[in-house]
């Protein structure tokens, strides 16, 4: 038996350091070594870079900036890790853009959970970042995945509140657990950092059946948003069912692009147009359609615009999918503009600065030189930021033009005033001036969507959520015109229901834009806002009166109300009424649609192809948010009426639509 004396002298004695020509024989040997097992790996991931060429470069780093700095344990720990390493990219060659086949999507998934469990139960271990790189410019980064719209590596989504591991790195694998739980630091492919998933959605509840007898009258604002999809998509291609509470499904229907019938002049700033349809997932209840089309500015009508770019360069937007996405973003717009519209640029990261005063498109080099030198560094002062972005705003107002500020951030402001409802009244006072505020948020583990979602509905302006440069292009440029340009605010919607000819409605989507029924006629109410040809939609699920599929049960003594020798408008379903402001008015106008047999289609496939492709989004979005109504439709059912209504589809949206939903049916299961 060993003396316990001998083996605490043992275990307080330093390793002895490596002679020089020992650890260069050792380091070159390994190299090689290395280099020969993998040279003759024949395929390249699609971001144009071998795989074994990545890990090579990952090598050298580690070698050169870990290890190195520790010379005690290159002689003990170089192999391991450098098999590690191997294996780790071997096993996710999809982070660094290959691809993971649809069917292994949901074991991966299951892997992902279970190993990560492992690592919370390891003991901590502590690591030295090296220091970042500078991040690329556009037009270096134009050339990379994102510059060719495809989402950079990113880390997995994975629930709130659960500890993730670093940027770009997926904890799926045993070996990794095995090495922590011994206190080997795993490698290192980004800066080091292990964060908690900070992203923050607002919670709600889908919106419940109502009995029309009782409450008739459904109320609330429009959303033309589209940032609740864009995120849905990245979380279905980074293998992940998304959350519940990021799936607005108003949002999801409202992403797409509809030839509803628009005015034919700017004196009626939108139309709106009903119909009546046979649902698809249930066949003893009705869908009512509301689609409203605004007015389409020309180019040659477009007023002039005042624009401020408000830029988070925080610490945590050093990553690809962050600020050189945002910078090749704002490039493509800034080309979009008119010569003589403004750009300012401020950012904000520890304080706020003023990176470019009020310039003249006109000097585009100017503006898309101060773009490109932007540098990540520093906490968020957002406060600091959206006050400057205001002043500039107000500086350069343009009578009758469009003044926006556009704020572009991957999350919080952490600096100064935090508290979203502080951030909710500055905005507030600051739109009274005619400066409205838009969010683009990118980037993902640090989204606070929920803020996005306060600071775009308080500052009469939109929310959007940019995952590649292709999405950019759509927000920026095909859709400029919406985006920058109102042409109604303060759009709300009242509904009432006849229950002499529906028993229950229920409206799909709009739970966070729900209104009270007195704040319809109420001018002081705020609500959304519709830009240059906008499509909004609305879809009620409505059940006839006497339909068996009623789920509420007659009032015992309810005729008693009713019975006073007939209902007036007996023959409408319902009554549509819709308010707006123009831009620079403050007292809204009304617009009135009775709802009758006249707006009714005879069966679902006699809806045209766009309400029909509509209705597949709402069910789509309904099964993402575990709605009852759909529980029974089957994602094959959503792809076959999809796929019916696809159209023409000239910039592939649809087409995208339909493979979420076999990534969606893959990562369920297959389950209905």
């Amino acid at each position: 038996m060993v003396d316990d004396n001998e083996l605490k002298r043992l275990a307080g004695l330093k390793a002895p350091a490596p002679r020089a020509e020992a650890k260069a024989r050792a380091l070159s040997a390994a190299m090689q070594a290395f280099e020969e097992k993998n040279s003759a790996a024949p395929k390249g991931s699609e971001n144009g870079q071998r795989l074994t060429d990545r890990l090579r470069e990952i090598w050298r780093e580690m070698m050169q900036k870990k290890l190195i700095a520790a010379p005690a344990l290159t002689g003990l720990i170089a192999l391991p890790v450098a098999g590690y390493t191997a294996f780790y990219l071997m096993q996710d060659a999809s982070r660094f853009g290959g691809n993971m086949p649809v069917d292994t999507v949901a074991v991966r998934q299951e892997e992902k959970k279970a190993d990560a469990d492992k690592l919370e139960a390891a003991p901590p271990v502590v690591q030295v970042a090296p220091k970042p790189e500078a991040p690329a410019t556009s037009e270096t980064f134009a050339e990379s995945e994102v510059g060719r719209g495809i989402a950079m590596p990113a880390p997995a989504a994975e629930p709130r509140g659960r500890v993730g591991t670093l940027p770009g790195v997926v904890a799926n694998s045993k070996l990794m657990a095995d090495e922590a739980s011994r206190g080997i630091a795993p490698p290192m492919f980004d800066q080091a950092v292990s964060v908690e998933d900070r992203e923050r959605f607002a919670e709600f509840k889908t919106n419940p059946v109502r009995a029309a007898a009782t409450d008739p009258v459904s109320t609330f604002s429009i959303d033309v948003d589209t940032a609740s999809y864009s995120f849905v998509r990245r979380s279905l291609k980074e293998g992940f069912l998304p959350q519940a509470d990021t799936v607005r499904v108003e949002e999801m229907i409202n992403y797409f692009p509809y030839d509803w019938q628009g005015p034919s002049d700017a004196s009626a700033p939108f139309n709106s147009t009903v119909t009546v349809m046979p649902t698809p997932w249930n066949q003893h209840t009705k869908l009512m359609h509301v689609a409203i089309k605004g007015y389409d500015v020309q180019a040659a009508e477009q007023p002039r615009a005042n624009l401020v770019f408000l830029i988070d360069v925080s610490g945590s937007m050093n990553a690809p999918d962050k600020l050189p996405l945002l910078q090749s973003a704002f490039r493509l717009l800034v080309t979009k503009l008119n010569p003589e519209d403004t750009v300012s640029i401020v950012t904000y990261a520890g304080e706020a600065g003023t990176v470019l005063e009020p310039t003249k498109v006109s000097e585009r080099a100017k503006i898309l030189s101060a773009i490109d030198k932007l540098q990540p560094g520093g906490t968020t002062a957002g406060e600091a930021g959206i006050k400057e972005a205001y002043r500039l705003a107000q500086e350069s107002f343009v009578q009758g033009g469009v003044n926006r500020v556009m704020l572009a951030t991957d999350g919080d402001f952490n600096v100064g005033q935090t508290d979203d409802d502080d951030l909710k009244r500055l905005i507030e006072d600051k739109r009274k001036s005619g400066v409205f505020l838009s969010v683009f948020g990118f980037g993902r583990g640090n989204l606070n969507d929920q803020m996005m979602q306060e600071v775009a509905q308080n500052g009469n302006g939109t929310a959007a959520y940019i995952d590649t440069l292709a999405e950019a292009e759509k927000v920026l440029v095909e859709e400029s015109s919406s985006t920058l340009f109102p042409i109604a605010k303060d759009v709300k919607i009242q509904v009432e229901f006849n229950p002499v000819a529906v028993s229950e409605y229920r409206l799909i989507g709009y739970e966070t834009r729900a209104l009270n029924r007195e704040d319809f006629n109420n001018d002081r109410i705020d609500a959304g806002e519709i830009g240059s040809g906008h499509s909004v939609t609305a879809i009620y699920e409505i059940t006839p009166k006497g339909s068996p599929a009623q789920t509420i049960d007659d009032l015992r003594y309810g005729e008693a109300s009713t019975n006073n020798g007939g209902i007036a408008n007996a023959d409408e379903y319902a009554f549509v009424k819709i308010r707006y402001k123009l831009p620079t008015e403050d007292v809204s106008k009304l617009i009135t649609t009775p709802v009758t047999t006249a707006n009714e289609v005879s069966s679902f496939d006699a809806a045209d192809a766009d309400r029909r492709f509509s209705v597949a989004v709402a069910a789509f979005g309904q099964k993402l948010r575990g709605t009852d109504q759909v529980a029974s439709y089957g994602y094959d059912d959503i792809t076959r009426i999809a796929t019916a209504a696809r159209g023409t589809d000239p910039f592939g949206y649809r087409s995208e639509f339909l493979s979420l939903v076999r990534l969606a049916s893959a990562l369920s299961g297959g389950n209905r």
